[in-house]
């Protein structure tokens, strides 16, 4: 099959684009400002911005809106999947996640993520063919992740030595995804999702004060936690829809985290 993979050069792009041409696939992954022409294939639309969108507001609306309306317009794709992110789900508060579960936001600047994501799913949305979805995609890990993620500096703090300090409540959580689950699960829903738009998670919230503890287990280093840390909690994800239709199961963070430490620790 034929795929056109927009923000190859990212780290969830790269990923995909490695994986895809594994199964076989024929892979176009077009420059940053290259609109290409003709029939796309299955086209996963991956241009984003992460922890960086506060210092770059007006560069996180081009890549989640702008530059993504610019590609749709008059588009020939076989299947057009949006990637857009559980954060969308941080004004829930506690409870379960769901798709259709109705979403709150805020027209502030920490909040022109999630708005700016939305915008991009609300054009999807707009697009009357049942093959233009979007998938909420959580916490992403693996080789090549972005280093000023939450997980990514607590690596770097192991791997240079640096005392361990989380800023946040040891209650504190996220749902982490291992990036070779992703990459399956995008296929899935690209060439056979039966729904427009799926959560892609693990489904598991892992706290901070799990990770400190495999951390201390496994390196011997103490992990502290500020004491006037905020809380900060996410509904556990529902993944109901993707685990109906796929047999996959994803990993679970902690059991991959042993490995994870040891590499980084080897290469630094």
């Amino acid at each position: 099959m034929r795929f056109t993979v927009y923000g190859a050069s990212g780290f969830i792009g790269g990923a995909l684009c490695r994986h895809l041409r594994a199964a076989g696939h024929d892979v176009r992954a077009p420059e940053r400002d290259e609109i290409p022409t003709g029939g796309l294939g299955h086209v996963v639309y991956a241009i984003g911005l992460t922890g960086d969108f506060r210092s770059r507001p007006l560069a996180t609306v081009d890549a989640h809106v702008t530059a993504l309306t610019d590609r749709l317009r008059g588009a020939d794709f076989d299947s057009w999947l949006y990637l857009s992110s559980t954060r969308v789900y941080r004004g829930l508060g506690s409870g379960t996640a769901s798709e259709d579960a109705p979403l709150e936001v805020r027209p502030t600047a920490d909040g022109l993520y999630d708005i700016s994501k939305l915008l991009g799913e609300a054009i999807c949305a707009t697009v009357d063919d049942e093959r233009a979805r979007v998938a909420r995609v959580s916490n992403v890990y693996g080789p090549g992740a972005h280093s000023d993620s939450f997980l990514g500096m607590l690596l770097a703090d192991v791997a240079a030595g640096r005392d361990i300090t989380i800023g946040e409540a040891p209650g504190s959580s996220k749902d982490y995804l291992a990036i070779d689950d992703l990459c399956r699960m995008i296929e899935h829903v690209a060439v056979a999702g039966r729904h427009r738009l799926y959560n892609l998670a693990s489904g598991v919230p892992v706290t901070h004060a799990e990770i400190a503890s495999v951390i201390t287990r496994e390196t011997g280093r103490a992990v502290s936690f500020d004491p006037e840390g905020p809380t900060r909690t996410f509904p556990r994800v529902d993944v109901t829809r993707i685990r109906a239709e796929t047999d996959l199961d994803p990993a679970h963070l902690l059991d991959r985290l042993p490995e994870m430490l040891a590499t980084w620790r080897t290469t630094r």
